[in-house]
């Protein structure tokens, strides 16, 4: 079976600071992760494509990715950053789309979650932001906390033209085993037509030591159910999900958490939402690298 990565990351801290990687039990994030170790562990798995997401609310970072991707036989598509509140961010979203590789653009997202405001979601500025995503052509991720989904409910409902693409199932309290408020809003989320899931970042919601795919599968099933198979997709959150399993023990717990779904159901969560989603099929022909490239 094909198996899309519909999330992970790259970064060279050669190239860049990561910033958030100074919180509390991160050092072992605190080093460069290349393309070709994505490629050695995501193969082994049976990965054929992968999307690659921004980490950090920078603009610069965004080219870098989109250059990484029209260089990469894995990384199929990328969802970068761009400042949702600058009034002119249709036109900078067309400059991205004219870079090299811009062509792989399929999405935008910002770090919500480091928002204080709960409401970000709703101001003005970024309504008209998302707006100029979606008549780009192209899809949001959410990246968000559970007392942030209300607003992302309402800005899917107020931009229903635009894709919401929700990261790592919201954020539910996996650790505490709560479900509630969470589970609710993300099936009021759920409700509107405009809104996937990705099936990612279960593991380190959960206890790093010690999590089981028991504590990890009334969430899954949560989020099954209220988008269905048609609108759920695997990620793997490499390399975040390192902190708590191994890329293979990411995969081999999804594919645990998807078993009760029939063979046309699973190739859906494993490989095609992702494509329709993120338009995967006929990507750009690729540019040969130029000799001194560095990524």
């Amino acid at each position: 079976m094909s198996v899309v990565d519909a999330h992970h990351h790259l970064w060279d801290l050669a190239v860049r600071d990561q910033e958030w990687l100074g919180g509390p039990g991160l050092a072992p994030l605190r080093r460069s992760f290349a393309p070709a170790e994505l490629e050695a562990v995501a193969r082994a798995s049976g990965v054929t494509a992968t999307v690659v997401v921004e980490t950090v609310n920078i603009a610069e970072e965004t080219p870098e990715l989109l250059a990484l991707a029209s260089e990469s036989d894995l990384v199929a598509a990328v969802v970068g950053w761009t400042d949702l509140t600058a009034p002119g961010v249709a036109d900078e979203l067309g400059r991205l789309g004219s870079l090299p590789g811009g062509g792989l653009l399929r999405g935008i997202r910002h770090q919500v979650q480091g928002e204080p405001d709960p409401d970000w979601l709703t101001r003005p500025e970024v309504l008209r932001g998302l707006r100029a995503v979606a008549a780009a052509g192209l899809v949001y991720d959410l990246l968000v906390l559970p007392h942030q989904l209300p607003a992302a409910i309402r800005a899917a409902a107020a931009v229903p033209g635009l894709t919401f693409v929700l990261d790592h199932l919201g954020k539910p309290p996996i650790a505490s085993a709560a479900r509630e408020p969470w589970a609710g809003r993300v099936r009021e989320l759920a409700g509107l037509p405009n809104t996937v899931c990705k099936l990612s970042g279960m593991v380190t919601e959960a206890d790093w030591a010690s999590w089981t795919v028991d504590d990890l599968r009334p969430y899954a099933g949560t989020v099954l159910d209220a988008f269905g198979p048609r609108r759920v997709m695997f990620g793997s959150d490499w390399p975040v999900s390192t902190l708590a399993a191994s890329y293979g023990q990411v995969v081999a717990s999804a594919r645990e958490l998807s078993a009760g779904l029939d063979a046309a159901e699973r190739a859906e969560v494993w490989s095609g939402t992702a494509r329709r989603v993120y338009r995967l099929a006929g990507r750009p022909a690729q540019r040969p690298p130029a000799r001194g490239d560095h990524h």
